[in-house]
């Protein structure tokens, strides 16, 4: 795998939409914290980006060691698409919370037959340190990026 500076940029941009996905869904959370009713019904779902690695299958790291002997020394000058490497390195994945927090309202329009409205199980405190936590990576990404900008400006200038 090549340690180049394009792709500390394309390992960053990764983690940038990453986080842009974290910052979205806890923006969608907070806005509907108190939705108590959807078009498909019931209450608003929360949703929880979830990160995962990708990784190489080991019969695709010896595909490579055999179709592409000289990549280690920097000497196979083909496109990451002919060489067929992973298209990325971080999975960002999708999930909604199903649970619920009851709250008895009988007055509430949305109110069952036994006085209990159903919110979403959504705490604002808890989705404001998500927030700050999917910032603050944001902005190593982005301090990555920049790094790798004055290295390769750096690197002209030799």
């Amino acid at each position: 795998m090549g340690k180049g500076v394009f792709e500390i940029l394309k390992i960053s941009s990764e983690g940038l939409n990453l986080q842009r996905a974290r910052l979205s869904s806890i923006a969608k959370n907070i806005a509907n914290a108190n939705t108590t009713r959807t078009p498909e019904g019931g209450p608003y779902k929360r949703e929880i980006v979830v990160s995962r690695a990708v990784e190489k299958s080991e019969f695709q790291e010896q595909l490579e060691s055999i179709v592409f002997p000289f990549k280690s020394y920097g000497l196979n000058q083909a496109s990451k698409k002919e060489q067929g490497e992973s298209a990325s390195y971080v999975s960002p994945e999708v999930y909604t919370d199903d649970s619920e927090r009851l709250v008895y309202d009988p007055s509430h329009p949305e109110a069952d037959e036994n006085g209990y409205v159903h919110y979403p199980n959504i705490n604002v405190v808890t989705e404001m340190v998500e927030m700050i936590s999917a910032q603050r990576a944001f902005e190593a990404n982005v301090s990555v990026i920049e790094a790798a900008k004055n290295i390769a400006r750096d690197s002209l200038d030799i």
